[in-house]
């Protein structure tokens, strides 16, 4: 497999995307979803230009991050997370992208402040309120969000979301369109700046970001089917 010409398809198709939407290619984010791809593999696409990943298990993470500890990587946490592998990731995440519930935000508190950090985070909303997914429904959001905001070392930045699968990408586009109407809302009644949507994975990313994602999670159009 041509790694660099994945990611060159990749990064055509999202500047396409954001022709077609009006957009400048920089306002959106290209993270590698490296959910079990073997660390030499993202060091490999490191070398192709390719510098934000993100990760969906804390343990797994940690050996990847020491592994690669040599190379300057911005690493994401996009998994559900326990609030005993929060440790794991403070100092060393960028950004978590999963926080569904006031017990985690608190844990993500606790631990920065003892590290004397602000760490940043997005919270994950369950669009398609699905059981089988993570995340806070859409009717919670509000006082999630107003319990973050009242923490002094976690910085709320915005929304994630993993949809319902769809076949067709297009049936998708409403729960995207949900996610960023709700940002919307919340920046006007908070008067907060959200200013990101994190959104869009291998099989819908385009859309999504027709739809404003400014972060979009690609794991198999980058690194193929998981084995």
């Amino acid at each position: 497999m041509d790694r660099c010409r994945n990611l060159e398809d990749v990064l055509e198709a999202i500047e396409k995307a954001c022709l077609r939407s009006g957009r400048r290619k920089e306002e959106v984010k290209l993270l590698g979803a490296s959910k079990t791809v073997p660390a030499q593999v993202i060091e490999r696409f490191y070398r192709c230009g390719l510098r934000s990943f993100g990760e969906n298990r804390a343990q797994e993470f940690v050996s990847k991050h020491e592994t690669l500890s040599h190379l300057n990587i911005d690493w994401h946490f996009i998994g559900r997370l326990q609030t005993n592998k929060v440790k794991y990731l403070i100092g060393r995440v960028s950004l978590i992208h999963s926080v569904d519930r006031t017990s985690l935000a608190e844990e993500i508190q606790k631990r920065a402040s003892r590290a004397g950090t602000v760490q940043e985070v997005l919270i994950e909303v369950n669009v398609g309120n699905e059981e089988s997914k993570g995340g806070v429904s859409a009717d919670g959001v509000k006082s999630l969000l107003e319990h973050v905001i009242s923490l002094p070392n976690v910085k709320p930045l915005g929304l994630m979301t993993i949809p319902p699968y769809r076949e067709n990408s297009q049936e998708v586009r409403p729960f995207f369109t949900k996610l960023r109407e709700l940002r919307d809302k919340l920046e006007e009644e908070f008067k907060l700046s959200l200013p990101h949507l994190s959104m869009g994975m291998s099989n819908d990313f385009e859309v999504a970001i027709e739809e404003g994602a400014t972060i979009v999670r690609v794991g198999t159009k980058l690194f193929g089917e998981r084995s």
